[in-house]
């Protein structure tokens, strides 16, 4: 039976909602990285705030 990968927002390597735990967990990349790609993001492009608040609200928690 093939496992399916799922996104969930991370329990145990969590800064303000997860999100960005959840994401490096899930892409198998440093949670450093995805955390500086989130700020550069919210530097530079205004609309990262609103994805990051909707997949916080909607990505699940880690069962």
């Amino acid at each position: 039976m093939e496992s399916v990968k799922r996104l969930y927002r991370s329990k145990t390597d969590r800064r303000i909602a997860g999100v960005c735990g959840g994401l490096a967990a899930y892409f198998n990349l440093d949670p450093t990285l995805v955390r500086l790609l989130a700020v550069l993001g919210l530097i530079l492009a205004g609309g990262t705030f609103w994805a990051y608040i909707i997949m916080a609200i909607v990505i699940p928690n880690e069962p």
